[in-house]
């Protein structure tokens, strides 16, 4: 079948890949060559055990490794990923505390669908379970998922977050990390229009390309130089007969792997060639830093082909959303309906992949809405990766979008305490103070 081969023979290759690290990791370290002093023996295995994890990585699923997290109380509280709503290409996932009553924040992350897991987004999921209840778009590998399945473009994506929110309500807080922005703030304006009551409490966009052409970068160079055309017969391929997803048309994993580590080749040939130096010296360790970023990094997944294909050409080329004219299921999307959802963006200064001005386009688009409810972050000295899970988030943008949360949250009512005045007097109307949940931790955190 058409694009069929080339996916086996990609496959094939990371396959004999593997096996030649495997090999010269078991060979170079055979016990009788323990007697010979030359160094290339120990940098051939070292050179083996990266090449075999790194290669092997590329086809499995990183786990959430979220077992427990440190409550109020001093005490640990063991934490299950539970699915709340099952979907064929992606569930809504919730990471429930036990033995903790609901948070005053609901949170709602949107994980990309780029290349990668939602497990990208492990650290960030961490740096919020104290203070939120948080869920998470988990979305699943098109290899995986049977052509009787049906397609999945950006209209189903976006009806997808649809769901999502109106499953989780309208106090949910959402927060959308780089390539979902778009989406899910058309995902809002979709509800804006048809179910006004489902729409979330706060949108916050994180780095996402609103508007493509308002910054370029190597990303938006290449989909004006390349044709729709072009970008099928380079990028499409079809699942081999080795997974469930056999004949499904994808953008493989593999491919836009490629591509990240071209973007940035030189510095990820020293991290490898460093990594091998100090195994050979035996000052490595299985879940040292290397291997912690890289396990996750080149971990990737295959996306449907007209997914990928509708992104590019109708998100980047035609800029739909940038011009206020995408339609969905048949109905035109008006940004400008959004009138009581806060939202907020946030921007790397350094960020390479959507450079500072994609994102906070999308105020601009929210004609009907209040400058009181919006917000806009420039992050300095900060690229792509920083602004969710790095440095930057961790010191200083996660207390703001917190903040930005509670600032939007309604306001205690008063309660009603019974007056110990005489029958005859009326009541007094006592404002009580309410706490909100985690407000301390959020507090030291800046």
């Amino acid at each position: 079948m058409k694009y069929m081969t080339t996916y086996d023979v990609m496959e094939s290759a990371r396959n004999t890949n593997e096996w030649l690290g495997a090999t010269a990791r078991a060979m170079a370290s055979y016990p009788v060559f323990a007697l010979s002093m030359n160094p290339m023996l120990a940098l051939t295995a070292a050179w083996g055990d990266v090449t075999e994890r790194s290669f092997a990585r590329m086809v499995a699923k990183p786990d959430w490794g979220i077992r427990s997290i440190v409550g109020e109380d001093g005490q640990d509280h063991l934490v299950d990923v539970k699915t709340i709503v099952e979907r064929p290409f992606g569930n809504l996932i919730q990471f429930f505390v036990r033995r903790r009553p609901p948070m005053a924040r609901k949170v709602l992350l949107v994980a990309p669908m780029s290349g990668h897991y939602a497990t990208l987004l492990r650290s960030t999921v961490l740096s919020l379970l104290p203070d939120c209840d948080v869920y998470i778009t988990d979305w699943h590998n098109a290899r995986d998922i049977p052509v009787s399945a049906g397609k999945f473009d950006v209209e189903d994506y976006t009806l997808y977050i649809v769901d999502f929110m109106r499953e989780l309500g309208p106090e949910t807080n959402v927060i959308a990390v780089c390539q979902p922005a778009p989406l899910v703030l058309a995902a809002t304006a979709y509800l804006a229009g048809e179910d006004p009551a489902a729409q979330p409490r706060t949108l916050t966009l994180i780095g996402g390309p609103i508007d493509p052409d308002a910054a370029a970068t190597e990303v938006t160079d290449f989909g004006r130089r390349v044709t729709m055309g072009q970008l099928e017969q380079l990028a499409i391929q079809r699942v081999g007969f080795k997974y469930k997803g056999a004949g499904r048309l994808v953008y493989p994993g593999l491919l836009q792997l490629q591509s990240f580590i071209s973007m940035n080749m030189e510095r990820h040939s020293k991290a490898f060639q460093e990594q091998i130096v100090r195994i050979a010296r035996g000052q490595a360790s299985d879940h040292d830093a290397h291997n912690r970023f890289y396990d996750e990094y080149l971990a990737v997944m295959d996306m449907t082909a007209e997914f990928y294909l509708s992104t590019v050409e109708r998100v980047f080329k035609n800029r739909e959303i940038a011009r206020n004219q995408f339609v969905v299921a048949g109905k035109k999307v008006d940004i400008g309906a959004i009138t009581d959802v806060a939202v907020k963006t946030v921007e790397g200064e350094k960020d390479d992949i959507s450079a500072p001005g994609q994102c906070v386009a999308a105020l601009d688009l929210l004609t009907g809405l209040p400058d009181s409810k919006k917000a806009r972050h420039l992050e300095p000295d900060a690229g792509h990766y920083g602004i969710f899970a790095g440095k930057s988030w961790r010191l200083n943008i996660r207390p703001l979008v917190l903040n930005f949360i509670d600032a939007n949250a309604p306001k205690p009512k008063p309660k009603i305490v019974p007056s110990t005045a005489p029958a005859t007097a009326a009541p007094t109307l006592v404002a009580a103070t309410v706490p909100v949940d985690g407000a301390a931790g959020a507090a030291q955190a800046g």
